[in-house]
Formats: structure tokens, C-alpha cells, sequence
């Protein structure tokens, strides 16, 4: 498939289980205490985001409604306190052993789509990697699905508000930021 194709359901599929099997192998490298460093995400350490990878391989939707009853109606809330009350209750070994069991995962909470989990992973595989000085190469032809997704779905991103005045690659025209 080139890499200016659109991926098509099955190729976005495969894609999730790969960047989720290079994700377990990468985790597999880290020392215990790496697991506890702060990723990108604010307020969330490795751990946090690894057990939020694996809980969106498994939505549960009487899960999702209690904790989101939990949360006060707020989404991002539920997201973030479900991933860490899901990594407190586990030891490293038991998340990795989930992250691994998850691989072939193929189901998208209400919602949501493939693309969405292809974003998903690539995105905290960065948050992971970063701040532990680790480079974590994407494959073009997913990295431009999850954007694609990013541009196409509105909330939470609104990317084409954002972004929507901002040049084309090699567009060198001045942009009016009024």
C-alpha cells in the first residue's frame, strides 16, 4: 500500500496491532521505575496511559455510564480516573500481559472508529516515549490516517478551527492571523 493511499478498515486494523505490539516490546525494555515517570499526558505517569490503551481495546459500556456518573458528565475525567484506578489495581507484569492480550483487539466503543484507535495508539506511544528520551518512529501511511481522523472529527481537537488558516505543506503564501 503506498503511503499517500487511504488505509482502508482492514489495513487501520492491522496497523492498531502493530503499534500495539511494538508498544508492549518497547515496554517490555523499561525499568520498573520508568513505568512511574510522568508521559506527556498531564497528570498521567506511563502506567496511567499504558492501562488507558488497554481499556480502550475493551470498552464496556455499563463500565463507561457508571464511571462516567462518576466523573460528574465530564469525559476527560472519566478517561483519566478509570486508566488510573485500572493501573493501581495492577502490577507492571499484568499491564504489560494485558497491553499483549489486547493486540488483536478490533472493537471501537460507541462512537468511536478504527481510526480513532489508530490515532489513539500512535499518539500515547509519543506520550510514553518522549519523556523517556525513547524515539518512537510512526509509519506514515497510519500517522496520516490518525491526522486525517484528527482534521475530521470536531471535539475534542477542533483542528480545523485551529488550524484551518495554516498553509498547505509547501504553500508559501503569508497567512492574514487577524
Amino acid at each position: 500500500m503506498a503511503a499517500h493511499e487511504p488505509m482502508t478498515t482492514e489495513h487501520i486494523w492491522r496497523a492498531v496491532a502493530t503499534e500495539r505490539a511494538t508498544l508492549a516490546e518497547l515496554l517490555t525494555s523499561l525499568p520498573e521505575a520508568a513505568w512511574d515517570h510522568a508521559s506527556l499526558c498531564a497528570d498521567w505517569r506511563v502506567r496511567d496511559v499504558v492501562a488507558h490503551v488497554i481499556l480502550s481495546a475493551r470498552p464496556n459500556l455499563g463500565s463507561i455510564l457508571v464511571n462516567l456518573i462518576r466523573a460528574r458528565g465530564d469525559l476527560h475525567r472519566l478517561i483519566r480516573d478509570t486508566a488510573v484506578r485500572h493501573a493501581r489495581r495492577r502490577t507492571t507484569g499484568q499491564l504489560l500481559a494485558e497491553l499483549r492480550d489486547s493486540v488483536d483487539a478490533r472493537i471501537a466503543a460507541l462512537g468511536t472508529t478504527p481510526a480513532d484507535r489508530l490515532m489513539d495508539v500512535l499518539v500515547h506511544g509519543q506520550d510514553i516515549a518522549l519523556p523517556l528520551g525513547i524515539e518512537r518512529t510512526m509509519p506514515v501511511a497510519a500517522a496520516r490516517a490518525g491526522i486525517q481522523r484528527v482534521w475530521e472529527v470536531g471535539a475534542p481537537f477542533h483542528a480545523r478551527e485551529k488550524l484551518g488558516g495554516l498553509p498547505a505543506r509547501g504553500d508559501r503564501r503569508p497567512v492574514d492571523r487577524r
